[in-house]
């Protein structure tokens, strides 16, 4: 057990600080954590979708604080994922050391399982990795989005029939279908809707600039649970700390009661008559 000491408020506070077991960096629990992660990330995805669809405003103030709110929110939800998770793996490796020191045995597949730095990063890379590969696919292959050739007057309709000028207007009437690249836009847009606001859908040199880096905005998720799960460690320390303050507190008000009950019984006895 290691002690550090911390003022606090003008007071010194020892801290706490229990040894434990590292784990690998990747273990059976990861196997499960990894499909819930990325769930996780999906259902982020929709209810961001979902709130910043209508949150475009001409207002740029407006604009940011709304999805600006939305960005922030989802990363500290990951990050409190992640530092409950490195909590427990904290806790895991302190009951295995604790079971090490009395001779207690354990599996290997359960020291695995303890914290190590880079699991909660290792994790969300994972996890993250289908939407990586199609915002690198995306980010490879996009470009300036042109604007359409737009619906054709209904006036003109007659004219597409003519062999002279017809093949000028086939655009207008056989427009041209979605491919790949669109589809992957579309799915990277949509992760990344907040984003989008913020750049304006009439900026179309700038959606492409986010596209470009869109792959580097997919690896913000990992991050937020990765930081999160170096937490862990502190958080277990806090609590430590906190027992033991308590303690502390539970033996002085003990010896203060039992002072009183002493000073309370001394103050009864009879006096002696000489």
């Amino acid at each position: 057990m290691k002690i550090n000491m911390k003022s606090t408020g003008g007071q010194n506070t020892k801290e706490v600080r229990k040894p434990y077991l590292t784990g690998s960096i990747f273990d059976e629990r990861s196997v499960r954590t990894i499909p819930a992660f990325f769930g996780t990330i999906i259902i982020i995805i929709f209810v961001t979708f979902i709130a910043c669809a209508s949150a475009i405003f001409s207002n740029f103030l407006l604009r940011l604080l709304l999805n600006g709110a939305a960005i922030i929110l989802g990363l500290i939800i990951l990050f409190n994922i992640g530092s409950k998770r490195g909590a427990d793996d904290v806790n895991r490796g302190e009951i295995l050391w604790q079971k090490r020191e009395k001779g207690q045995p354990f599996s290997d597949s359960e020291q695995r399982m303890c914290f190590h730095p880079m699991k909660g990063y290792i994790t969300g890379l994972i996890g993250m990795l289908p939407l990586f590969i199609v915002a690198v696919l995306l980010a490879l292959n996009t470009s300036v989005q042109m604007t359409g050739s737009g619906t054709l007057p209904s006036w003109m309709q007659a004219y597409t029939k003519r062999s002279d000028i017809g093949n000028a207007l086939i655009n207008y009437v056989q427009p041209e279908g979605m491919h790949l690249i669109d589809y992957l836009r579309a799915a990277v847009r949509i992760a990344i809707i907040p984003y989008v606001n913020l750049i304006g859908s009439d900026n179309k040199t700038g959606l492409m600039i986010l596209e470009r880096i869109s792959p580097l905005i997919m690896l913000l998720p990992a991050a937020a649970y990765g930081t999160g799960y170096l937490t862990g460690r502190n958080i277990r320390t806090q609590i430590h700390t906190a027992i033991s303050e308590n303690e502390k507190k539970r033996i002085r008000k003990e010896r203060k009661q039992r002072k009183a009950r002493a000073s309370s019984a001394r103050s009864h006895e009879p006096e002696q008559l000489n």
